[in-house]
């Protein structure tokens, strides 16, 4: 039997982590059902049918699809405070895979609560019609890269998308928390490949390499 301490305890971490979200996802939140996953657990498997939304109250997720062959494309990275898996909302099948990268906390909120929460908050409906707008942006964007762009191109356009919200093009951009394995199925390339790209980038003095951290230095050649 569970202690009901622990329960408790866990109890008020969960009420804390939805203290946290914005008043928007704290009230859909508080629709849902809590679960927590360990890290490199998969949530969503791309092409199975689902009706539930998942609000990320803690960790972080990677969304992606995979061929026969175990390659690996990764579209977007959710962090918490955030949420997935809305694709659902035109009858469809999942449109992609989620997998934790990080010990997640999430509210799930399933049809009927969503409906009943865009009858009672229409607000949300607009942020959620812009978030899935954004998404379909973004998945377009990396379509485009995939089609027009060598590896070298794709690889320079992930790390200049982190130049968003720096003080100038030119201000040193500290990516943290990536390997060349992330950043090399978020290209749709090997891992082998990325990592010599990078390494040509740290002998020219673009970039710096650490330890899961990438310092990007200065603007990347547009051709290499």
């Amino acid at each position: 039997m569970e202690n009901p301490m622990s329960m408790s305890n866990s109890a008020e971490a969960h009420e804390n982590l939805i203290a946290a979200l914005s008043p928007e996802l704290r009230a859909l939140a508080l629709r849902g059902v809590i679960r927590s996953y360990r890290k490199n657990s998969v949530i969503i498997n791309e092409g199975e049918i689902g009706d539930s939304l998942f609000v990320l109250l803690q960790g972080k997720v990677k969304v992606y699809s995979t061929d026969t062959e175990g390659r690996e494309i990764t579209y977007n990275i959710v962090e918490a405070g955030d949420y997935f898996a809305e694709m659902w909302l035109d009858g469809g099948p999942r449109s992609a895979s989620v997998m934790t990268m990080e010990p997640c906390v999430c509210s799930i909120v399933g049809r009927d609560a969503l409906r009943d929460h865009l009858a009672e908050e229409p607000e949300f409906a607009l942020a959620l019609v812009a978030q899935v707008i954004r998404r379909a942006r973004a998945a377009t964007e990396t379509a485009r890269n995939m089609a027009l762009l060598d590896v070298y191109g794709r690889v320079v356009a992930a790390l200049e998308s982190h130049h968003q919200g720096a003080a100038s093009p030119e201000a040193p951009v500290v990516l943290t928390q990536i390997t060349h394995q992330q950043l090399a199925s978020r290209v749709g390339a090997s891992r082998e490949m990325v990592s010599r790209l990078l390494k040509d980038l740290e002998k020219g003095g673009y970039i710096e390499l650490g330890v899961k951290r990438i310092t990007l230095k200065k603007k990347l050649p547009a051709r290499w």
